[in-house]
């Protein structure tokens, strides 16, 4: 799932439809097995519903995306929550 979420985001900073409110947007890279990758979610999410505010980005793919990255979150968050393992608390390796 992260990867295909990781691969959604690229493509929207390519397509000719969402290139321009996808341009700021920081590149996505998750890793579940970083202790900062709640965070990352998080920021992302709240990044991308404010391209929603703006009308910058009112297609499907980019509600896609926020729905994707929200499951993801979900399940990190709740369904998986003690049975993550943590090998790593690096930010600046989720920034690269």
């Amino acid at each position: 799932m992260k990867r295909e979420l990781t691969q959604m985001a690229a493509d929207l900073r390519r397509d000719s439809e969402t290139t321009y409110c996808m341009a700021h947007m920081p590149e996505l890279y998750l890793d579940i097995h970083n202790a900062c990758v709640m965070y990352k979610l998080w920021t992302y999410i709240s990044l991308v519903e404010g391209l929603r505010q703006r009308r910058c980005a009112y297609t499907k793919e980019v509600r896609k995306l926020e729905h994707g990255l929200r499951q993801l979150f979900i399940i990190l968050g709740e369904k998986c929550h003690g049975d993550l393992v943590f090998k790593v608390f690096d930010c600046a390796a989720l920034e690269r």
